[in-house]
């Protein structure tokens, strides 16, 4: 039996492309624009040509910046996903304590970015914030705003209070899609708990972490918000990541020509690295 096509069907997706052409494509095709071009100001524009992607690939200010996001993408999912699938597996299946754990780990994920910063920002002040007061009192003379390894400390762990409850949430909803079957099946053979969680829960988990470690990726390899509340990218540039830098560059120094080849070059990284992920987490899955 053949398909019958209902080309009517494309004037319901009209608007969402004519939606995306101008909040998507128009602009990208602007950044394009400003990245081949360079300006003496009096709005007059003269072609430059892949000048700025040279000096950008050529800086070192810019591979640094792009060096301390891999380094802390890297860090944040090294603790975030393992940390989740622990929490996701001590969770209540049953009963009313799941509804409340459930809205306990989505409590974190409905604060804004900036209210986010703002808090770890006192939070962290050893006179009035009660976290850096405590480590303070322990004697570890903490001090986020002069030393560069509290500042990433404190950036990494206000990351993970964050948005741990999204791959915790993610998990969970794996766990909860297996069937009771399964593990029957698994008490009958006597399989010990590190054999379930092999063998019956990371397979199906498989799909949900896939897409827990890709957007926890690109949330982290994209993050602006907290750390420049927090840290402002300081103390020097040790928490300048490459969001934070191409901000300073755009708006801070009005370097039209150079931010938009920078911002070309970020987001086919992000896309690049995250198709990277893709692949290698698929293919595998493949295999198994």
């Amino acid at each position: 039996m053949e398909k019958t096509w209902n080309n009517k069907a494309w004037f319901l997706v009209l608007p969402v492309l004519v939606l995306v052409a101008f909040s998507a494509v128009i602009p990208l095709m602007t950044v394009v624009n400003y990245s081949v071009q360079d300006t003496f100001g009096n709005n007059q524009f003269f072609w430059a040509g892949t000048e700025w992607f040279e000096e950008l690939l050529g800086s070192s200010r810019f591979w640094q910046a792009m060096g301390r996001n891999l380094v802390f993408s890297a860090i944040i999912l090294a603790i975030e996903v393992p940390l989740g699938i622990l929490i996701a597996l001590n969770m209540p299946k049953k009963g009313w304590g799941v509804p409340v754990c459930l809205v306990l780990m989505a409590l974190p994920l409905l604060i804004p970015w900036n209210v986010v910063g703002t808090i770890w920002q006192v939070f962290g002040r050893s006179d009035i914030g009660l976290f850096g007061y405590y480590l303070n009192k322990l004697g570890l003379n903490y001090n986020y705003v002069q030393d560069p390894l509290d500042a990433w400390f404190t950036v990494i762990i206000m990351d993970v209070w964050h948005w741990t409850s999204l791959v915790v949430l993610l998990c969970y909803a794996g766990l909860v899609s297996i069937p009771d079957a399964f593990y029957q099946a698994a008490k009958i053979d006597g399989a010990s708990r590190w054999a379930v969680f092999r063998y019956i829960q990371l397979p199906k988990m498989q799909r949900v972490l896939l897409i827990a470690v890709l957007l926890r990726f690109m949330d982290s390899f994209m993050i602006y918000t907290e750390p420049f509340v927090v840290t402002g990218g300081g103390p020097g540039n040790s928490t300048t990541f490459l969001s934070i830098d191409l901000v300073k560059m755009a708006l801070g120094q009005f370097d039209l020509g150079p931010a938009a080849a920078m911002s070309l070059v970020y987001f086919l990284i992000i896309l690049l690295l995250s198709w990277v992920f893709y692949t290698v987490m698929t293919n595998y899955d493949a295999e198994r």
